[in-house]
């Protein structure tokens, strides 16, 4: 009598398409999307400004803060007003030499921020 032996179960086969993207239109870079003004483009570039609206808001706050807070020291506290550093009015002092390396610090940080922000925004889209 034979024994009767199954046959090996088959080789299981994996089958893999070379084509990586899913058919249909071929996808178009993003700064076409972005010339031509599409829903795409549109969202893109408004994240972008939205970014550096936030960003100008910030600045403006700081400064904002700065140049209206120092009337409000002074109304608050006048004996401040009395104060005089190398005879020289401290209000004086302040408003006259302190404000304007303040103002550029400012005005340093938004351009710097700002660029950095586009600069990631170009990569963003040169990578796509």
């Amino acid at each position: 009598m034979s024994r009767y032996q199954p046959d090996p179960p088959p080789r299981r086969v994996v089958v893999v398409s070379p084509r990586r993207t899913r058919p249909g239109r071929p996808r178009l870079k993003l700064t076409h999307e972005i010339d031509a003004q599409t829903r795409l483009g549109q969202v893109f570039l408004g994240s972008l400004v939205r970014a550096q609206f936030r960003l100008a808001m910030l600045v403006l706050a700081l400064v904002g803060v700065l140049m209206l807070g120092l009337p409000l020291v002074f109304a608050l506290a006048p004996e401040v007003k009395t104060l005089q550093v190398f005879g020289i009015p401290l209000p004086w002092l302040i408003l006259g030499v302190l404000v304007h390396p303040a103002m550029i610090a400012a005005a340093w940080y938004y351009v710097r921020q700002a660029e950095r922000t586009e600069r990631d925004f170009a990569e963003m889209v040169a990578r796509e």
